[in-house]
């Protein structure tokens, strides 16, 4: 027991250790380019190494490059990795040209520090992993876990262990009281009962413990967490139904009760911050590159066709609340009733720059001010006409979910597939299906995805009218 005990003391240091690798791959990179440069270090290099530093640690906090650091894939972090360096130096790079304190700073030092610090966190990463696994490979800091109740839910978590190797863990078995005749499957694994499993916990020869017993064995549940507890071992829950509709999924407690929250928005607290800070800094960035490109979208919209550039539908925003939307005029009416028609193929109310701008999605970039107002997110659920969502609330399950959380200029279903005339149920169903799946998974990294694939995916599509 003593290699595991070092070894989850270890994985306990280990986000403390990458954070401070990372600062000093930082602070290397920029000091190598300099020192290749013949470049010295002053006051305002060490204070554009300090505001990077301090970007690329909150984005890293924001994108949770830094928690549970066993159970990422290698691609999946390296990702991350890119994104956060990216961001970082993107949010760096703005704020000197707002400040107009660019011409302070070689640029060719900015562009090839950011290239070095990128190799840099990558490759150590690299040979981390490399280590990692000849230790896992050795046997060394491997975690014990035990799976009670070989059920189908059990199954399927073994297959989660066994796909993912990197993760560190050596399963012991299944236990289960049941008759062997009673059971299903493969039982080379079935190791044997709940006692068993008890006693190994006790003598500390495993680390964790995965219940994946029916729900409605609720008694037996508790007897065995309450038997566990004279014991050092990590125990976790598997429930095996209802686990597609939770919201959000979060234990709390009302007084003395417990409870576990169904419908609840994921972006809350710190997170909160997170993804408002990111939005307020992302489509001030936009703004202020795309200006030129308003302006001249502006000029059309105003010489080709009578009133006004901007349009402003009503649409529901968080927790349902009404909002108004920008966005550039494309059509020659200006509806926005209780009865809304949606814009179809050839529709004659439709400008003949609108057209163009709809089916690239321009008419939608005033929806930047929208998001630096706070009404708006810059990826989430595409906000809907009131009277479309009142006919649909009606007709798609957990269609009002969708309100957990603020509206998007784009999203998981637009990048999917997803966007556009709505003229069927079944169609309106697949983005609600997408919109929740987004919102129940939602993290910061993934919103750097989306607006990525946006790029590629998200601006010209044949269902946009």
């Amino acid at each position: 027991m003593e290699n595991n005990t070092t070894g989850l003391r270890t994985n306990e240091s280990a986000p403390f250790i990458f954070r401070v690798v990372d600062i000093i791959v930082l602070i290397l990179s920029l000091l190598i380019v300099m020192a290749i440069h013949k470049i010295s270090f002053g006051k305002d290099y060490l204070l554009l190494l300090t505001f990077t530093v301090s970007a690329f640690l909150f984005l890293a906090e924001s994108a949770q490059l830094y928690r549970k650091l066993r159970l990422g894939r290698f691609t999946h972090r390296a990702m991350i990795v890119f994104a956060v360096v990216s961001l970082s130096f993107l949010f760096v790079t703005t704020l000197l040209f707002v400040l107009k304190e660019g011409e302070t700073f070689s640029r060719f030092i900015v562009i090839s520090w950011y290239v070095l610090s990128l190799f840099g966190l990558i490759i150590w990463r690299i040979l981390y992993r490399y280590t990692k696994k000849r230790l896992y490979k050795q046997g060394i800091n491997l975690r014990k876990i035990a799976i009670i109740g070989f059920t189908p839910t059990g199954k399927t978590l073994l297959n989660q262990v066994n796909r993912y190797p990197e993760l560190g863990l050596d399963f012991i078995g299944f236990y289960d009281d049941r008759d062997p005749d009673r059971l299903s499957g493969d039982l080379g694994h079935l190791k044997g009962s709940v006692n068993d499993a008890l006693e190994l916990a006790q003598s500390g020869e495993i680390d964790s413990i995965y219940i994946c017993l029916p729900m409605i064995a609720e008694n037996r549940i508790a007897r065995i967490i309450h038997q566990l507890s004279d014991s050092t071992v990590n125990v976790f829950m598997v429930p095996d139904f209802l686990m597609s509709t939770l919201m959000h999924g979060n234990v709390g407690s009302l007084g003395h009760m417990d409870t576990i929250s169904v419908f609840e928005s994921p972006i809350t607290g710190s997170q909160e911050f997170y993804k408002r800070a990111f939005d307020i800094l992302f489509s001030l960035s936009v703004l202020i590159f795309i200006s030129p490109i308003l302006l001249v979208i502006a000029l059309l919209v105003k010489l080709t066709s009578r009133g006004p550039v901007l349009f402003k539908q009503h649409r529901y925003g968080l927790n349902g609340e009404q909002i108004d939307v920008f966005k550039f005029r494309s059509m020659k009416v200006m509806e926005n009733s209780d009865k809304v028609v949606q814009a179809t193929k050839n529709d004659t109310r439709i400008t003949p720059i609108g057209n163009f701008l709809r089916r690239t999605s321009l008419d939608e970039l005033p929806q930047f001010i929208n998001v630096l107002l706070g009404s708006m997110s810059v990826v989430g659920p595409r906000p809907h006409a009131v009277a479309h969502n009142e006919e649909y609330r009606k007709m798609v399950d957990y269609y009002m979910l969708r309100h957990k959380v603020k509206p998007g200029i784009t999203g998981w279903a637009q990048v999917n597939g997803w966007r556009g005339e709505t003229d069927t149920v079944d169609k309106m169903e697949k983005r609600v299906e997408y919109d929740l799946q987004y919102i129940r998974n939602w993290s910061l990294w993934w919103d750097v995805q989306i607006i990525f694939l946006t790029l590629f995916k998200g601006f010209i599509n044949k269902n946009a009218y």
